[in-house]
């Protein structure tokens, strides 16, 4: 078959993937896996070892995983309706195969005499954790239920894959379908002339005069964080805030309501299906924490410490915005506006003097300087590489002996069609087959403010911390030691764990010794002045209060939600979400808010009862980095260490084993309030 899907001999050929290849190589996978598994178990009927049955199907997952990551991921990037459809036909397709994979009880039971066998004391501890991964996994995909309820669970995941992609696609659709066109420069007041030149690009890309601001993140947030007009902010909080919902300009439309409802109701009947009280029950069997009491005591302690700082934040804002602003009632269009000039008074900086020294070419060369420096890897660009996108480039990581180590697509820009936010997804993961290993690689995706007429592109420091914590991810991924894929890299990590990386990554986009690596004048050259970090250091905390609690309140709500529902028929979304805020919000937001409409980490993403983990991981990876503190952010025997006991060993030990082998010692609350200024 003459389909590029199909060719697993180099990357993905981007340049030559077509709608049309991707129903037909899914539905020969399948249908070859299908037959293989079958013979597998035939022809090795009671003498089943790793080689003649769990090396095979590590090998075929692979091969579906990479005909399926470039269809995934050029739907997340490169959206459009013909693709949307090819993707959403093999999405049941694809959950009903994985589904009968986990409710195959003859391959159940081989792999289950394989753990009972001699042998298995002899497997290496990768080969004993995917084994024990498996056989928790076959529970978990109701392998011990009767047939009437496999079938019914079966048809659960189904539905479930369908009512994600639905929700995700909403999102995108809300999000491309408001914009603003100005021709009043007067209107747009306040705005800095960076914001206006990329509003003005957008125009003439519309083939408009003036300029056109959108919800794409960097456009929305010049408005909600410049502009002037109060008027102007609360229309753009309102479009952004209500995007598919039943609320806001284009209410109705692309309403994710129903689709919510249904997600929480089919995951409850999935987890009473399989033994849970709840689904939060069921999140935790794969993740490091141990009940949801732990969770939510973790949670609840961290919104106590940080209530009263939070409580500072907005009466200073509240106080600030009334002194000097005029404006007596604060409203939720406000926040960003009023904390930027507040910020300016109280430190004389903002994110936008600092973005002219933020140029990419110097923030990407730092990065990997620091990198260099931790751990001795080198990344070079590589050209003539096919991609989705020209703006898309690609890197590849070698080690301090010159041995490739993994490869990278980097796709900076914000742009239409390319969902929202930032992340880093799996395009190949490293295995050996027969000696040979497969060389990981990973997307790191980013929605960053793109180039400006001749201009490069000039990244706020925020944005910076976006990408340093998406790279962070993608080393996870990329330096990996491992050669089994299913506890390789991110594979096999619990949830919990694996922002540790990424979160960890952060802490180099603060201190002067690795700013000096990213931060240089795109005109001058000059370095960042030291008056100008001092002011940094002392904002590094401005309304952190704040921002803890409003990540605690979308965690308890998630996690809350995904513990209570009922399934009774009652909307519980709303009522639930009103409950937490009326419990740690020191702020609040307008009726017609819809966060939840658009909270895709938990409704289309992979953190339902999970988003917790964010907060979990904070806490490793500030301790984590304490370390560096008392050595040097860039002692080397400190990163050999971190690269050696944490990026390198994927899913293969217990996170929290790997951690106390890196800290000598389990992790402590204190360096994640002292790094958020929010000490006891």
């Amino acid at each position: 078959m003459n389909n590029p899907l199909l060719d697993f001999s180099s990357l993905p050929r981007f340049g030559q993937i077509e709608v049309e290849h991707i129903i037909p190589a899914i539905e020969f996978l399948l249908a070859d896996n299908r037959a293989k598994i079958k013979q597998l178990l035939a022809d090795n009927l009671g003498q089943y070892n790793w080689e003649n049955l769990l090396q095979p199907l590590q090998e075929m997952d692979d091969r579906l995983s990479r005909a399926w990551s470039p269809v995934s991921h050029l739907n997340s990037v490169r959206n459009s309706e013909p693709l949307r459809a090819a993707h959403e036909h093999c999405l049941p397709l694809l959950s009903e195969y994985h589904t009968e994979m986990g409710q195959n009880t003859d391959l159940y039971r081989a792999i289950k005499a394989i753990a009972d066998s001699a042998e298995f004391a002899v497997l290496s501890p990768a080969q004993k954790k995917i084994i024990e991964n498996n056989l928790r996994d076959f529970h978990l995909s109701g392998i011990d239920l009767d047939e009437d309820k496999k079938q019914r669970y079966k048809e659960i995941r189904q539905q479930l894959s369908r009512l994600r992609s639905g929700y995700e696609n909403n999102v995108l659709d809300a999000t491309n379908a408001w914009s603003r066109h100005f021709t009043d420069k007067s209107l747009l007041a306040g705005l800095p002339e960076s914001a206006l030149a990329m509003a003005q690009q957008t125009a003439e890309q519309e083939q408009q005069d003036g300029w056109v601001f959108n919800l794409q993140f960097p456009s929305y947030f010049a408005i909600m964080t410049h502009a002037d007009s109060r008027e102007i902010r609360q229309q753009f909080y309102t479009a952004y805030a209500t995007r598919a919902s039943d609320q806001g300009p284009d209410a109705g439309q692309w309403d994710n309501s129903q689709t919510m409802e249904q997600l929480l109701k089919l995951r409850q009947e999935m987890a009473y299906l399989l033994g849970f009280a709840n689904y939060a029950e069921y999140s935790l069997a794969t993740k490091m924490a141990e009940s949801t009491d732990e969770v939510t005591d973790f949670l609840q302690q961290l919104a106590d410490r940080s209530r009263q700082v939070a409580q500072q934040d907005i009466d200073e804002l509240k106080l600030y915005a009334a002194e000097h602003l005029n404006i007596t009632e604060l409203q939720a269009w406000d926040l960003n506006f009023v904390a930027e000039k507040l910020r300016h008074h109280n430190y004389e900086i903002s994110q936008e003097m600092l973005k002219p020294y933020f140029p990419e070419h110097r923030v990407i060369a730092g990065l990997f300087g620091i990198v260099h420096r931790l751990y001795g890897i080198k990344i070079e660009a590589v050209a003539g590489v096919e991609t989705w996108h020209p703006d898309v480039r690609f890197y590849e990581i070698k080690d301090q002996q010159g041995v490739l180590r993994g490869q990278f697509y980097l796709d900076l820009y914000a742009r239409p069609q390319k969902r929202g936010g930032a992340w880093m997804d799996e395009c190949i993961v490293r295995h050996a087959e027969q000696g040979v290993i497969q060389i990981p690689v990973a997307y790191l995706t980013c929605n960053l403010t793109p180039p400006i007429g001749d201009q490069p592109a000039l990244f706020t420091h925020d944005e910076v911390t976006t990408l340093f914590h998406e790279f962070g991810h993608g080393l996870h991924h990329m330096l990996t030691q491992v050669d089994y894929s299913g506890v390789s890299g991110i594979n096999g990590v619990p949830w919990d764990a694996v922002e540790l990386p990424s979160q960890f990554m952060e802490n180099w986009c603060w201190e002067k010794e690795s700013l000096n690596l990213i931060a240089c004048h795109y005109q001058s050259g000059a370095t960042l002045p030291d008056e100008l970090f001092a002011k940094m250091q002392a904002a590094k905390n401005f309304q952190s209060g704040m921002q803890m609690l409003r990540q605690l309140e979308f965690a308890l709500f998630d996690f809350k939600l995904h513990m209570n529902y009922q399934l009774n028929g009652q909307p519980q979304i709303q009522s639930t979400l009103d409950q937490v805020r009326q419990q740690v919000a020191v702020f609040k937001v307008p009726e017609f808010n819809r966060f939840q409409h658009s909270f895709s980490h938990i409704f289309a993403g992979g953190y339902a009862a999970g988003y917790y983990s964010y907060k979990w991981a904070e806490v490793l990876s500030a301790d984590a980095f304490s370390l560096f503190e008392e050595n040097g952010i860039f002692d080397r025997t400190t990163g050999d260490k971190f690269l050696h006991t944490i990026l390198e060993m994927g899913g293969v030990e217990d996170p929290m084993t790997l951690f106390i082998r890196f800290r000598g010692r389990k992790p402590q609350i204190d360096a994640l309030l002292r790094h958020s200024g929010i000490n006891a």
